[in-house]
């Protein structure tokens, strides 16, 4: 089985626009230089010349300030801070966990080549763990870019220092060359002579170069460095030093949690990922034991030294009448717990005698018991193995209720355990014999009685389950290089950090077998792994993820849940995409608003996210309306000034922090804002939304399985309104092809503006004192650059591969056009703006002319497909409890669907609705599937029934919504009207916009 990757993803197309987009305007070109002769020697010259190959590098011809203007664009389009200068050539990606990071930048690479034919890229990686997961990726995608690209030739490798072979090849190559390397293999360079042999071999002269550097191999060919998580490479001066000795033309940085971010070109953080579904739903699962004060339970909350004297908080078990609670109370020296605890004798002794307030060693002692109580700690809870216990039984049985419901689907299920000591899942007696940890037990015994329910059966495939048990755990740890008695390899401790050799072996393994993890051929499918392998590696079908801990080490939630945001595939390598089938169930030691609580403040202090703050650049790039092809965007003046207007009106404070009064007036749909963006109001709000909403993580405890209204659901009504919508079309799209190259010819002859590259002339008057030599600038002069010492890049193919339209087509378009001398003043520039009015025109062309047809009667979508589907949501989060919907429950997605099922809910007028499928009621359009929101009947005064399906957005306007997407819309109308009932198709993004549609009808209240 192999992991298909999908190449129209809009935010990885987002992702890569934004770094190629730096160089816009810039020729293809490169730069050759000589390179030594390996193994040369001197004594063997014999009158010879030497011969020294051609070294090919990439070259930069863009002067510093056609760069900061690409920047700034890039920046406003994304909605980003601006770059007020150029003060170096790095450039932040960040992108979360999950949302396929490599993938981007791997095929950012390819764009780079092919649009400005740069060959040299570096990759510089931070660990074993991230160097094994990069080189697993390029291994996996060979394919596909091989594909993408036209068979293009590229080689990539994983720097060794002792195959220098390599290096030189990667300096004289002109093919793209990609070279992976750890920032710890050059990050030791020394100058002085005497400590040479403790460089890194990178940094050494050496006799099979000639007695030059490897390092000097490099620099020549000016790489574009990318850094695969810089937080955890560049953050020493030496690592610093190390990446400016690549000499590199500019360093591109990738990561889901940056602390530098030079010149932020792309952001999707978390927030954007869960909204956007690119990631899995978080759901947390906590394990609360109830009614369990048998022993003297206490807690150290905090410890304060600030005020009336040394305190300290605690937990512990109270009674209050014939109740005990578990309740804080506060505690000096001296004070007996037994009094505390309303005289529970199990705290008879427990006297307060010392209470430590340094910081880092906090605790608290007691005069007549040896117990300590450090902060955070506990004594007298529940037994922590059966705690553990508990634990993997519930991982188990959610693990087991998903396969049951994803199998069919064609997607493997697999659940992740954390544990700290490799001894707890596997341990070696004298004689090498594997002997099953404490861990492993406890999973066989929950299983097999998990597995024993008959509704499970199934999923043993025929086997018994005393034979099923152990084949479907293992364990992914480093490796050593013995082995046990059986010739098995030999399980062994390690830090797990992925920085050494002994942990490279645990990463091998998990690269190795990522692929066969996800096939049903593979029995395994809960997989017990070192919690510090916390980087570097994942699987898209981890479903579940338990931490079983035993030491105070606490792993962060980020890296937890990381390891299984990624959307699930199939057995065919695709991905899965949908809530309903890709949520992440956190197995945690702690309650839902404990983990959430946490999460939320790494994500505030990694990704730099104010939850709840507006920021000055937020409306920055909110789309403009305009009269010709290019996309206008409000910009940072016009977003200060609404900014500006929402402190004054009291929506936020000084600082942007969202106010209970915006909060309001967003949920009842009016907000205050200038007249001049009435136009764009929607889009504002849908911000303002986002910015005023919290983490989007669900609680385990509230999910909800909606059960079938079969009122609704086998009533009349609704038989009639599915009877006008269930059937499915088909389409093609008429014109003329003529007409498409006059139209196109014509936008080019009017709408192309592509000016010459320019040169800048300035002129500085040199004074000479005993201060030193200055230089003050006195003149600045532009001018156009006359030079063409350029190849001109093969037009056609590059129109052909961005528009997929023939080769004749193309070349009547540009011998029409009239404007093809121009192409010669700045080939770059033309190709893209030709290319940008070549597709607009193509998509008008596409909604004009498609023409939907019914397929046939027998052709539709079944009613009872409401009833096969399970559908889950979150009580009091995204369902709305409902009367007229064919569930007892509606989910929704966003607050616009919440507004409208209420409006439905209350309004005399509609009969039934019913929120329409994403899994299986899809309308097939050119520009891919597509699915509208909901399906109403409405009844006017009792008599007159219409029928609708309505789509919602956060604006009507057409120039608010992106082209793909309003395109999409304007196919989903046609396939309705090609239906030839009385459906009708309405596009509204508030209920008072859908009740306009209905007063042409009637009086709808």
């Amino acid at each position: 089985m192999k992991i298909k990757f999908d190449p129209d993803l809009d935010f990885q197309h987002e992702a890569i626009s934004s770094i190629t987009g730096i160089f816009e305007g810039q020729e293809t070109c490169q730069t050759n230089f000589s390179v030594v002769p390996l193994n040369y020697d001197p004594k063997m010259n014999l009158g010879l010349e030497k011969h020294y190959d051609l070294g090919i590098g990439n070259r930069l011809k863009l002067l510093d300030e056609d760069i900061l203007k690409n920047v700034r664009d890039i920046q406003l389009r994304n909605g980003l801070a601006p770059s007020e200068a150029l003060d170096s050539m790095n450039f932040t990606v960040e992108m979360e966990t999950g949302t396929g990071k490599t993938y981007v930048y791997l095929r950012t690479i390819f764009e780079l080549n092919r649009l400005y034919g740069f060959t040299k890229f570096i990759i510089v990686v931070p660990s074993v763990a991230i160097k094994e997961g990069v080189y697993k990726s390029l291994q996996m995608t060979k394919e596909h870019f091989r594909g993408l690209y036209e068979n293009v030739s590229y080689d990539y490798f994983v720097y060794d220092s002792q195959k220098l072979g390599q290096v030189r090849n990667f300096a004289t190559s002109d093919s793209i060359q990609i070279m992976v390397i750890n920032i710890d293999a050059f990050r030791r360079s020394f100058t002085d002579p005497e400590k040479e042999d403790k460089a890194n071999i990178i940094h050494r002269p050496h006799d099979r170069m000639n007695g030059s550097k490897p390092i000097d191999f490099i620099k020549d060919t000016n790489p574009i460095v990318i850094i695969d998580e810089p937080q955890s490479v560049d953050t020493t001066k030496k690592s610093k030093e190390a990446i400016a000795s690549l000499n590199p033309l500019c360093t591109l940085r990738y990561s889901a949690t940056h602390v530098d971010k030079y010149h932020m070109l792309y952001k999707l953080d978390s927030v954007d990922a869960y909204e956007r579904k690119l990631v899995k739903q978080i759901e947390v699962a906590g394990i609360e034991v109830k009614d369990e004060h048998n022993k003297a339970y206490i807690k150290l909350l905090k410890v304060d030294n600030k005020k009336n004297g040394i305190t300290a908080q605690i937990e512990l078990d109270i009674k209050s009448g014939s109740n005990v609670n578990r309740k804080p109370a506060t505690v000096r020296s001296g004070t007996d717990l037994l009094d505390v605890s309303g005289g529970r004798s199990l705290y008879d002794g427990y006297i307060i005698e010392d209470i430590y307030c340094e910081k880092g060693n906090e605790y608290i002692s007691f005069t007549s018991k040896p117990e300590i109580v450090q902060l955070g700690q506990t004594i007298g809870d529940v037994n922590p193995d059966e705690y553990k216990r508990l634990q993997i039984r519930k991982t188990i049985e959610e693990h087991l209720e998903k396969e049951l419901r994803l199998r069919s689907m064609g997607i493997k299920v697999l659940s992740l355990f954390f544990i700290d000591r490799v001894a707890n899942y596997r341990w070696y007696d004298e004689s090498g014999n594997p002997q099953k940890g404490k861990f492993a037990k406890i999973f066989e015994e929950e299983y097999l009685r998990a597995i024993g329910k008959p509704k499970f059966k199934h999923l043993l495939e025929g086997m018994e389950p005393e034979t099923a048990v152990s084949a479907v755990h293992n364990g992914y740890f480093a490796i050593d290089k013995k082995k046990d008695s059986t010739g098995a390899e030999i399980l062994k401790e390690s830090s797990g950090e992925g920085k050494t050799q002994a942990d490279e072996s645990a990463y091998q393994l998990i690269m190795r077998d990522k692929e066969k993890l996800l096939s049903f051929s593979s029995k395994l499918k809960f997989i017990f792994s070192h919690s510090a392998l916390k980087e570097g590696w994942d699987n898209p079908n981890v479903f579940q993820i338990c931490t079983l801990n035993e030491t105070s080490s606490v792993i962060k939630k980020r890296q937890e849940i990381g390891r299984g945001l990624r959307i699930a595939v199939n057995q065919d390598g695709e991905r899965v995409h949908g809530f309903e089938v890709n949520t992440l169930t956190v197995m945690a030691n702690e309650s839902y608003e404990s983990f959430a609580e946490q999460l939320q403040k790494e994500i505030e202090e990694e990704e730099g996210i104010k939850f709840g703050v507006v920021e000055k650049h937020l409306f920055a790039n909110i789309t403009v309306s305009t009269d010709d092809y290019t996309t206008s965007y409000l910009g940072t003046e016009a977003s200060a000034q609404i900014y500006d207007h929402l402190k004054a009106k009291g929506y936020i404070d000084i600082r942007g922090k969202v106010q209970d009064f915006l909060k309001s007036d967003l949920k009842s749909g009016k907000i205050d804002l200038p007249a001049e963006f009435s136009e764009q109001e929607g889009q504002i709000m849908s911000l303002l939304k986002k910015v005023a909403s919290k983490l989007n993580i669900k609680n385990k405890d509230n999910r909800e399985t909606l059960k079938l209204n079969k009122a609704v659901f086998l009533g009349e009504d609704f038989k009639q309104l599915w009877e006008r919508i269930k059937y499915r079309t088909t389409f093609r799209v008429d014109f003329d092809p003529e007409e498409l190259i006059h139209k196109c010819a014509e936008e080019i002859r009017n709408s192309l503006v592509v000016g010459r590259a320019r040169f800048t002339y300035r002129k500085a008057v040199a004074e000479i004192n005993r201060g030193g030599i200055h230089a003050e600038e006195v003149m600045e002069r532009e001018g156009v650059f006359e030079s063409q010492d350029y190849e001109l890049p093969d037009i056609i193919t590059y129109l052909q591969n961005e528009t997929n339209l023939t080769r004749r087509t193309l070349v009547e378009i540009l011998k029409t056009c009239g404007r093809l001398e121009e192409f010669k003043n700045n080939p770059q520039k033309f190709v893209e703006q030709v290319s940008s009015i070549i597709k607009h025109q193509m998509r008008l062309f596409i909604v004009d002319g498609i023409k939907y047809e019914k397929i046939g009667d027998e052709y539709y979508y079944a009613q009872q497909l409401f009833a096969d589907e399970e559908v889950k949501g979150y009580l009091g989060e995204n369902l709305i409890e409902s009367q007229k919907s064919i569930y007892n429950y509606v989910r929704f997605d966003s607050d616009i669907e919440a507004g409208f099922a209420s409006r439905f809910e209350l309004s005399d007028d509609v009969k039934v609705y019913a929120k329409l499928p994403t899994k299986w009621f899809k309308i097939d359009t050119p520009l891919g599937s597509y699915t509208p929101d909901w399906a109403v009947l409405v009844e006017i005064d009792g008599q007159e029934k219409l029928y609708f399906v309505v789509e919602t957005k956060g604006s009507l306007f057409t120039d608010a919504l992106r082209p793909t997407e309003q395109a999409k819309i304007e196919c989903g109308r046609a396939h309705f009207k090609a239906m030839g009932n009385d459906v009708e198709f309405a596009l509204a993004n508030n209920y008072e916009a859908f009740s306009t549609e209905l007063s042409k009808h009637g009086n709808p209240q």
